[in-house]
């Protein structure tokens, strides 16, 4: 290793050459174990219940339909069915198949879905019959999948290609990005090094269905060692979750820190309703302290953080057995290799601010953007794939966060942090949100600017927020002007697009 800011977290039994992740994510549970609970909240709650037996049927029937349209290995199976019970099926079904599994949210366009189809080139779509697709592809629906005849894990290796996830767009036109099977092989550094999943577990996620997050921790981990997933196909408002989880009594809630923000603002009795908890994870964006220490206090859990993105997914964070500190987001997991470079590509001295770099061996990183061989080396230097997340590390491997690379603002002359001054001005009275961004004011000129959502009949006014902020924030950092709005843009799964903001309707303040 270099005498600079490169760190390597034990080790990772190297995954088997010969490798199914649907298998690795399905064998453990006995027949008759719970696997999955889909709950829809409404006056009275419809709740379905699978077992591990009943589970390992419906892929298998998925496998046979899709393999009888026509899918062999590494052709593309997108599933566009929205957040119910079915898309599991359809998802793991596709990768048992050895097909590549494509997972879209119902909510895209017709023109992103034509343009994810042109690039793809599916052979099955499986989607709901109301759903315009492109007509010249294959679709089934989930009832289809339902009536094909058993077929088992086929026999893959650990490179084969098994799943394509589109970037959520928040920096840019969203990517492709192909992983391997050996990628949930990967994920067993989660375990001990973040959600602490194990056999008996029963973990709630908060997240749409089509989220590596969701299929990650909500699902794949949660059944790879035999636990039961909890999954919301109803109503997803801020209070509904504290009651799930007082009626389900998961061990585990995982959830993006937006969600958590909008159960501490609207949710009733969070310590009753959390009582089952053993901890909380969460995910997809930045964590404020403000938050986390609201939920503690609030609920008496602890919240534990991970960073992560579509390219490698999580491999930084705080595990349950170690305490969270205040601006640090945790620790590379077991058997994660990083660095964080500067622009040359070298390592910076330990606690220097640099970019956030992932080793080439990792498991669990991608195989490359899809059909895009200029950005896929665009985002590698030598042996390091680059994150273009800036963080700060010390000796122990303790890794602060400082903002996306492309989310970086300038004030005169310093770098700052987007969602520093966010954390701040969440914090204000009357603020229900807020999101900031550079804006150009004019040729030449670009100041740092705060759109915020005011609480329910709140009266927000500049000086007002300036006067709050000015105990966290040094001058430089404070947005030169606000705007009252509606709502912030933000991708189908919740995260802040803020190079969207400027366009977004509102009011000067």
């Amino acid at each position: 290793m270099s005498g600079g800011s490169d760190y390597l977290s034990g080790t990772l039994i190297p995954c088997p050459e010969s490798f199914n992740a649907a298998a690795h994510c399905l064998s453990s549970g006995a027949d008759t174990d719970l696997a999955l609970v889909a709950v829809r909240p409404g006056a009275t709650n419809d709740t379905e219940r699978w077992t591990f037996g009943e589970l390992r049927d419906r892929v298998f029937r998925a496998n046979g339909a899709l393999q009888r349209a026509g899918v062999s290995h590494g052709d593309r199976v997108v599933i566009l069915l929205g957040d119910v019970p079915e898309f599991p099926i359809a998802y793991f079904g596709a990768i048992a198949a050895g097909a590549i599994a494509t997972p879209l949210s119902s909510q895209l366009s017709s023109g992103e879905i034509e343009r994810i189809f042109a690039t793809t080139e599916p052979t099955v779509v499986v989607a709901p019959p109301d759903l315009v697709v492109p007509s010249d592809v294959v679709r089934l629906s989930a009832d289809d999948l339902a009536e094909g005849s058993p077929a088992g894990f086929a026999p893959t290796g650990a490179d084969d290609p098994a799943l394509l996830v589109f970037t959520s767009g928040s920096s840019g036109r969203p990517k492709g990005v192909l992983h391997a099977q050996r990628a949930y092989w990967a994920r067993r550094t989660m375990h001990d090094g973040w959600h602490g999943i194990g056999p008996g577990d029963r973990v709630m996620h908060a997240g749409a269905f089509n989220w590596t997050y969701t299929l990650g921790v909500g699902l794949a981990d949660t059944w790879s060692v035999g636990g039961t997933a909890i999954l919301n196909v109803g109503a997803r408002t801020p209070e509904i979750w504290p009651i799930i989880a007082r009626e389900l009594e998961p061990t585990v809630f995982a959830a993006a820190p937006a969600v958590y923000r909008r159960i501490l603002k609207y949710g009733d009795d969070l310590a009753s309703g959390f009582a089952s908890l053993r901890h909380a994870v969460t995910a997809g964006e930045a964590l404020s302290p403000e938050i986390a220490e609201t939920w503690r206090d609030r609920t008496g859990k602890p919240l534990l953080e991970a960073l992560g993105m579509s390219e490698v997914s999580t491999y930084v964070s705080t595990p349950p057995d170690r305490s969270a500190e205040a601006g640090i987001v945790g620790w590379p997991q077991p058997g994660r290799r990083v660095s964080v470079l500067d622009d040359a590509g070298m390592p910076v001295s330990w606690g220097d601010t640099g970019v956030l770099a992932v080793h080439c061996d990792d498991p669990g990183l991608m195989l490359g953007y899809w059909n895009d061989k200029t950005a896929t080396a665009a985002a590698f230097a030598g042996d390091w794939f680059l994150t273009g997340d800036m963080v700060h590390m010390r000796k122990d491997g303790a890794i602060s966060y400082a903002g996306r690379r492309d989310d970086q603002m300038n004030a005169q002359g310093y770098r700052v942090d987007p969602g520093e001054v966010e954390a701040a001005i969440a914090r204000c009275t009357g603020v229900a949100e807020c999101g900031v961004s550079e804006l150009t004011v004019e040729t030449g000129l670009r100041v740092i600017a705060a759109w915020l959502v005011p609480e329910a009949e709140a009266t927000l006014t500049r000086a007002g927020i300036l006067e709050e902020i000015a105990p966290l924030l040094a001058t430089y950092k404070c947005p030169r002007a606000f705007f009252l709005t509606d709502s912030l843009p933000r991708t189908t799964n919740g995260k802040l697009i803020r190079r969207a903001l400027p366009a977004t309707t509102a009011t000067a303040l």
